[in-house]
């Protein structure tokens, strides 16, 4: 921003400014300004919003899903590294296992389910259900929404950047070629007289 106020202060009283020279140092600082105070604005205002809707998702989903036990009914092997790539890379992977178990209503419940590794038959370990017992995935946590919030207080900010970045190449690209065709014009009138003897005279 400092450089483009020192070159609007430069072609102040430059007597070789042109108009474009000035306009363009103007739109750059227009653009600067947008930036900073439009992008501010529309990340806070993103992230605020995310935010607020993000933590009503975190309250909702802890008062609906419950972890419960569940005890497999056959053990899980653990594959081996010849049939399993993201064994051999050393992965901790969820394996699917026929378990059952008992939902916070009281219904019991059984089917194939993600074991966290190799379990015995009768081993227990926990998963995420709702009321009815149907398995849901894990819930939401504060920080997880915390961070979801900032990327999108980011993404808005870098959205209003990236379209102010561009009006402001599109305007300055149609103010060189606007000069371009001047200069054209300029060239063709002169080049008229060129190799005439005393012309211009």
């Amino acid at each position: 921003m400092l450089r483009v106020i020192a070159g609007l202060w430069r072609w102040r009283r430059n007597p070789l400014r042109r108009t474009t020279d000035l306009l363009e140092a103007w739109v750059a600082l227009a653009a600067i300004l947008v930036i900073v105070l439009g992008g501010g604005f529309a990340g806070l205002a993103a992230g605020s919003a995310a935010h607020e809707a993000l933590q009503r998702s975190v309250r909702i989903q802890a008062q609906q899903r419950h972890q419960v036990w569940a005890t497999p009914d056959r053990a899980a092997a653990r594959p081996s590294a010849a049939t399993d790539p993201e064994a051999a890379a050393g992965r901790e992977t969820h394996r699917r296992v026929d378990a059952h178990w008992t939902a916070p209503d009281g219904s019991e419940h059984s089917g194939p389910v993600a074991a966290p590794g190799a379990v015995r038959a009768g081993e227990r370990f926990r998963i995420w259900t709702d009321a009815q017992g149907r398995v849901v995935t894990r819930p939401l946590d504060a920080s997880t929404a915390r961070a979801h919030a900032v990327l999108a207080g980011l993404g808005a900010a870098a959205l209003v950047g990236a379209v102010t970045v561009g009006g402001r190449q599109l305007v300055t690209r149609r103010m060189l070629n606007t000069r371009h065709r001047r200069w054209e014009r300029e060239w063709e009138r002169v080049g008229q007289d060129w190799g005439r003897a005393g012309a211009g005279s």
